[in-house]
């Protein structure tokens, strides 16, 4: 399978969805964008690095990756989006030690933020891309910037709506449990933190 460099488009918050930021990564040598959702901890961290200028007083999670990296020669040479299942992404890292070539797993939101540390590039391969890649669809009739029309429509459209303490509270405790495998399993840390907390309280 080929694979598709991309590059990263833009990163925004949105009005409508609390907590949530959608990145956006384009295809290096077309027209197609990438959507991913991300949480807010991730998007930080990429926005960080694209400013280059910003230095936080202490290292991020991902700049303490990078130095720890760097102090045993560790090198990523490049991030792959290997992987989409149900809506999620699955990365890996190329990293070298050694002339040594290991593939390490990790989500898509860590695996960018590395990526812009390392300078290393982006690919996906052409069926994804071809599978969730969109097209930026812009109405001339219209004075507004595209790209803030096409992050609120990946929003309203991915994000599921995380229930309220209320609908949690109707609910009995083994479909709690299942509600909380279903989480963590989505890797939606946020909605199986309610939902841990709905268990305690039982």
């Amino acid at each position: 399978m080929s694979l598709v460099r991309l590059n990263i488009k833009g990163i925004s918050y949105s009005q409508t969805q609390n907590g949530a930021y959608a990145l956006i990564l384009n295809e290096l040598d077309g027209d197609r964008k990438l959507p991913i959702v991300i949480g807010a901890f991730e998007a930080q961290s990429i926005a960080i690095a694209l400013e280059k200028e910003i230095r936080p007083p202490r290292p991020l999670t991902h700049d303490l990756f990078k130095n720890f990296s760097d102090r045993f020669d560790i090198v990523v040479k490049q991030v792959i989006i290997h992987k989409l299942v149900d809506g999620v992404f699955y990365s890996s890292l190329i990293c070298e030690r050694d002339n040594i070539e290991e593939i390490i797993d990790a989500r898509t939101s860590d695996a960018i933020a590395l990526a812009l540390r390392f300078d290393a590039p982006i690919f996906t391969y052409k069926n994804i891309l071809d599978k969730a890649g969109i097209y930026l669809k812009v109405d001339p009739t219209k004075e507004e910037d595209p790209d803030n029309i096409l992050i609120e429509d990946i929003l309203n459209e991915d994000i599921e709506q995380v229930p309220s303490q209320d609908d949690y509270f109707s609910k009995t405790v083994e479909e709690l449990h299942n509600l909380l495998d279903e989480a963590v399993t989505n890797e939606d840390y946020e909605k199986a933190a309610k939902i841990r907390d709905e268990i305690s309280k039982r």
